[in-house]
C-alpha cells in the first residue's frame, strides 16, 4: 500500500472519531480461539478483544459467552501493531467495567459507603476480592479479631469499606474490619443505653480465652474476667464453660468511652461468705477454732474457710498486751457474734462477750467502745493492712475447694 493510501486511511479514522481511550460501540462479528472479532459500528473500524480483555476467567469459553451480532460498548485500548493481527484497534471490556467501576468506588469512598464484593481467592498476606474490579483485603483487616485460616472465606460475600484506592495504579484496598467495628460501635450503644451497673441478665458463652469468656448479652459480648467466673479457684475458663452455653451474668462495669462491658458469672451466685453466715446472726454464741493469731487480734474459724476477727481488746476483760500470751492456734475458744458486715466480709467476734462469768452488762449486750479502740478498728478492719478482709482470711484454701 502506498504512503499517500496510509495517510488517506489516518485521516477517515480521525474522521470517524476512533481514539485509543474511546469508548465505543462495538459488534461481535466473529469468535476465534482465544479472542473475538468486533467492528466499530457506523466507522468501518475493525478489532479484537482478547479473552482477558473480555473475562476474568483464564479457562472460559468464549462461544459460551458470546454469538456473532452481540453488541455491547468496549475501550479503545491501542492501535494493531503489524499485518499479523486481525483489525486496526485492540478493545477491551474488562478494562471499561475496571474504570466504570472505579468510579462508582471513588464515589462510594467519598461519601463513606460500604460495597459488596465476593472473594475470589487467597493470596499471601490476605484475600482478593471482587467489588467489579479486583480489590485486595489484607487478612489484618478481615475482622477484629486473629484470622489465621483464610480458606474459609473464598467465595463468601462481604461487606466492605474502601481505606484506599487510587485507579491510576489500580490500587485498591478494603477492610472488613471496619464495619465490624462500626456496627459493634452501633450495636454497643444501643445495648448499653438500656443496662445499668446491677443488672442481671441471661447471656449466651461466645468464646472463650486464657483470660475469661466474653457473652452475648443482646447482640454485644461482655467480658467476664477469669476472676469473676466463680469463687473457686480457675485455672482455665474453658474447664468450667463452653461455648454456646447459658449462662446468668451480672453488669458490674460499663465502659462508654471503650465500649467495654464487664461482667460476673459468680456475683450472681451467693458468695462462700453469704453461704457461710446465712444462719448466723448478731449475738450467736458458738464455739470455733483459733486459726491464726496477729498483734491485734485473733482470727476465729466461724465455718469452713470462714474466719472471723476477735480484736486484742475483745479477748479478755483484762488487759492483754498480745494475742498469743493468752491464746495458742488451735485452740478452742467460745464467742459471741459483735458485727456481720456483709459488704465488706467481715464478722467481728468477742470471747469476752460470751464469757459466762462475765458480768451481765457485759454478756447480754455489745461492749462499749472508747473512742480510742474504735479508731484502731478502722485501722485494722481496712484493706489496706491485714485486716480481715475475706481475700486474706480464706487465702488459698478456695483453691482446692472444687
Amino acid at each position: 500500500m502506498s504512503e499517500n493510501s496510509n495517510q488517506f486511511l489516518d485521516a477517515l479514522k480521525q474522521m470517524q472519531g476512533v481514539e485509543v481511550g474511546d469508548i465505543v460501540d462495538v459488534e461481535v462479528l466473529d469468535i476465534e480461539d482465544g479472542q473475538i472479532d468486533v467492528g466499530v459500528e457506523n466507522a468501518g473500524v475493525e478489532g479484537v478483544i482478547t479473552r482477558r480483555e473480555y473475562t476474568s476467567d483464564r479457562n472460559a469459553d468464549l462461544r459460551d459467552l458470546v454469538k456473532p451480532g452481540d453488541k455491547f460498548k468496549a475501550l479503545v485500548l491501542r492501535r494493531a501493531g503489524g499485518d499479523k493481527e486481525n483489525g486496526e484497534f485492540f478493545f477491551s471490556v474488562t478494562r471499561l467495567k475496571e474504570r466504570e467501576a472505579y468510579d462508582k468506588l471513588q464515589k462510594d469512598f467519598e461519601d463513606g459507603n460500604a460495597v459488596e464484593g465476593t472473594v475470589t481467592s487467597s493470596v499471601r498476606g490476605g484475600l482478593i476480592v471482587d467489588v467489579g474490579t479486583r480489590g485486595f483485603l489484607p487478612a489484618s483487616l478481615i475482622s477484629n479479631r486473629y484470622v489465621s485460616d483464610l480458606k474459609p472465606y473464598i467465595g463468601k460475600t462481604m461487606k466492605l469499606k474502601i481505606t484506599e484506592i487510587d485507579p491510576n495504579k489500580n490500587r485498591l484496598i478494603l477492610s472488613h474490619k471496619d464495619l465490624v467495628e462500626e456496627e459493634r460501635e452501633e450495636a454497643f450503644d444501643k445495648v448499653a443505653s438500656q443496662l445499668v451497673v446491677g443488672d442481671v441478665l441471661e447471656g449466651k458463652v461466645s468464646r472463650l480465652t486464657n483470660f475469661g469468656a466474653f457473652i452475648d448479652v443482646g447482640g454485644v459480648d461482655g467480658l467476664v474476667h477469669i476472676s469473676e467466673i466463680s469463687y473457686k479457684h480457675v485455672d482455665k475458663p474453658s474447664d468450667v464453660l463452653k461455648v454456646g452455653q447459658d449462662v446468668k451474668v451480672k453488669v458490674i462495669g460499663i465502659d462508654n468511652d471503650r465500649h467495654r462491658i464487664s461482667l460476673s458469672i459468680k456475683q450472681t451466685e451467693p458468695s462462700p461468705f453469704e453461704q457461710a453466715t446465712a444462719d448466723l446472726n448478731e449475738g450467736d454464741i458458738f464455739e470455733g477454732e483459733v486459726k491464726s493469731l496477729t498483734n491485734f487480734g485473733a482470727f476465729v474459724e466461724v465455718a469452713d474457710g470462714i474466719q472471723g476477727l476477735v480484736h486484742v481488746s475483745e479477748i479478755s476483760n483484762k488487759h492483754v498486751d498480745k494475742p498469743s500470751d493468752v491464746l495458742k492456734v488451735g485452740q478452742s475458744v467460745k464467742v459471741k457474734v459483735l458485727n456481720i458486715d456483709p459488704s465488706d466480709r467481715r464478722i467481728s467476734l468477742s470471747i469476752k462477750a460470751a464469757d459466762s462469768n462475765a458480768s451481765s452488762e457485759n454478756h447480754n449486750s455489745r461492749p462499749r467502745r472508747s473512742r480510742n479502740e474504735n479508731s484502731v478498728n478502722k485501722k485494722y478492719m481496712s484493706d489496706n493492712d491485714n485486716g480481715f478482709a475475706l481475700g486474706d482470711i480464706i487465702g488459698d484454701q478456695l483453691k482446692d475447694r472444687k
